[in-house]
């Protein structure tokens, strides 16, 4: 007996009392978990943000079907991805549709130069115009023919 001193000192009844008060102190959280989820269900908080925060930008849409669903709480502009088109909705939900052209700022040389050839392709027409009102007589048969000569639309016969 001279390795295990505490073998005299063993009492199995305070091993057991201990084990027993650990299992009703397990038992006594148990309960209190229990109940605490059952009485007190979690307050649940949701913000939620009605307006968007920048109304200064630019919304790109593919169609208007897309600009139909979005909200908005002023004239708000709507831009197609090649910026040809734009909508315009305002707060009641109408929306106006526009075509977009790019503006190209010409000088005064540039503005000539357009001038210039809108003339020559004028003058081109007119003479083409001419070429064609030509009266070519032997193309037709003047044989017992009726054709139109004036312009209140009188008819001549021609023997």
């Amino acid at each position: 007996m001279f390795g295990m001193p505490y073998m005299n000192t063993y009492n199995p009844q305070a091993s057991i009392d201990r084990i027993n008060n650990q299992i009703s102190e397990l038992e006594k959280m148990r309960e209190q978990l229990s109940h605490q989820s059952v009485q007190t269900p979690t307050n649940l908080t949701q913000n939620f943000q009605i307006a968007p925060s920048n109304n200064t930008a630019i919304r790109y849409a593919n169609s208007i079907d897309e600009v139909q669903k979005d909200f908005v709480i002023g004239d708000t502009p709507f831009f197609s991805q090649d910026m040809s088109v734009v909508w315009i909705k305002n707060t009641k939900g109408d929306i106006k549709t526009y075509e977009l052209n790019e503006i190209i700022e010409q000088d005064e040389k540039d503005m000539q130069i357009a001038f210039l050839e809108a003339q020559v392709n004028e003058l081109k027409g007119m003479i083409s115009n001419e070429s064609n009102d030509t009266n070519d007589d032997a193309k037709h048969d003047e044989t017992n023919s009726t054709e139109n000569d004036e312009p209140n639309g009188t008819t001549i016969k021609k023997s």
